[in-house]
């Protein structure tokens, strides 16, 4: 991946100012090679977005799967957060879950689809996170099936209120989520607890199963860390974006 046409990329920063969480929100954009705004592209929806393109290293991989894998070229969003409010933000239970839903869905997705040529059908946008981030792209989903119904989940933090919430529904045959967990994050802590994410995983999974959600699951070798779902990336992609 040392070729230099992979590495020449395009990315855009943006900054809108959210209503609903009363502050401003930093976007990072990846514009494929051959970007041209008469066309239409896919879109990848990115939590942790700043993680993604540095640690995930997800502008470098979609190069590659367009130039040398043939993949369709698609636009990359990568949504930036604090750090210190992340947990806030993205866990169900935080003080700032529901304004960052809406944040996200009433005003990220229309300022995006107003200035740039992303496609507005469901199952052209992908939304993609990890940890907390996976399970919050979940719950973006579940609140907005009918602007998200793909999701890649990279080793998903589905605690026990995640879980509750998605045990309420009936129906998820509309969903397609791509799951993959490190079998080394059976004892992970964080800053809420000490957490069996590969049993978390795997309840999660068997919930949306019963409700009839389509899911690629995965276990591999791996720890709760960008080393871990920067190699799992091209994967997960390609899952959605091969046509």
């Amino acid at each position: 991946m040392t070729n230099e046409r992979l590495l020449k990329r395009t990315i855009v920063k943006e900054e809108i100012l959210s209503q609903h969480l009363k502050e401003n929100r930093t976007l990072r954009i990846y514009l494929p090679p051959g970007y041209n705004e008469i066309l239409s592209y896919p879109v990848v929806y990115c939590q942790d977005g700043e993680e993604f393109f540095n640690f995930g290293r997800i502008a470098t991989w979609a190069n590659q799967l367009i130039l040398e894998e043939g993949i369709e070229p698609f636009i990359i969003v990568g949504v930036e957060v604090n750090t210190k409010v992340r947990t806030e933000e993205y866990a169900s239970f935080g003080n700032r879950f529901e304004a960052y839903l809406a944040c996200f869905a009433e005003e990220i997705i229309p300022f995006i689809e107003k200035k740039y040529p992303v496609r507005r059908d469901s199952s052209e946008r992908i939304l993609a996170g990890d940890s907390l981030g996976g399970s919050v792209s979940v719950h973006l989903a579940l609140r907005y099936p009918e602007l998200f119904t793909r999701i890649i989940s990279l080793s998903g933090a589905f605690y026990e209120q995640s879980q509750h919430i998605i045990a309420l529904e009936t129906d998820l045959s509309w969903m397609n989520i791509f799951m993959i967990v490190g079998l080394q994050e059976d004892n992970y802590a964080t800053d809420t607890g000490v957490y069996n994410f590969v049993e978390l995983n795997r309840s999660t999974k068997k919930l949306l199963e019963e409700r009839g959600a389509t899911i690629h699951y995965e276990e591999k070798d791996g720890r709760h860390l960008w080393g871990f779902w920067q190699k799992e990336l091209p994967a997960a992609l390609m899952y959605f974006l091969q046509s």
